[in-house]
Formats: C-alpha cells, structure tokens, sequence
C-alpha cells in the first residue's frame, strides 16, 4: 500500500523557517513534488524532485524554498524560508510515476498524495 506521510508544519511568524518531510513507501525512482492549497484556492505546485537530484521550482515559491530527497531513508524534504503569511496552507507530498519530473508541476500527472500538513504564517 502506498504511503506518504508529511511531517514539520506548524505556525512561525513572518520571516521564520521550517522544513517539511514527507516519509514515502513509492519506488525511489519515482518524481516527488510539494504541492501547497491556501484557503479558498486551488492547489498548487510549489517544487518538485527526480530521483537523480533534478529540481523544478514554482513560481510562488522561488527563491525561498529549496526541495531535496534522501532515497536511503525515503523521504523528501522542503526548507521554507523567510516565509510569508501568504504562504499559509496545507502542503501535500506528492509522486509521479514520471521518473524525469517531465510533467513539470501539473497536479494531474501526481498519482500518489500525503494528507497535508498545515503551515500557518502569521504577520
């Protein structure tokens, strides 16, 4: 059965830092992506990672955020920094079947996804 479970979300003020895991039972070789959803808003990409190390980065999240992955201990990891209260939501850890994260951050090519972990900013 495949899982991934996400983990480190919490509430920091602006400026502040966290970094999210994310423990999955996917094939290492699978794409995995952070995804985030703000409240009243659709989903979105925020990064994503092949298995060889290739990272994606979306638009809201550039600069600030870095997605790396430890394979030996299946789990993937996303450092926030300097967040922003507008980088409130619940983010989900995804995979792609894809092993070249070719689909780039489209949500419909993410097959397998976390229930989330909260992330609240405050101003």
């Amino acid at each position: 059965q495949v899982q991934l479970v996400e983990s480190g979300g919490g509430s920091v003020q602006a400026g502040g830092s966290l970094r999210l895991s994310c423990v999955f039972s996917t094939p290492t070789y699978y794409c995995m992506g952070w995804f985030r959803q703000a409240p009243g808003k659709e989903r979105e990409g925020v990064a994503g990672i092949s298995s060889y190390g290739r990272t994606i980065y979306g638009d809201s999240g550039q600069g600030r955020v870095t997605i790396s992955r430890d394979n030996a201990k299946n789990t993937l990891y996303l450092q926030l920094n300097s967040l922003k209260p507008e980088d409130t939501g619940m983010y989900y850890c995804a995979a792609n079947r894809n092993v070249f994260c070719s689909g780039g951050l489209s949500i419909s090519e993410f097959v397998y996804w976390g229930q989330g972990t909260q992330v609240t900013v405050s101003s």
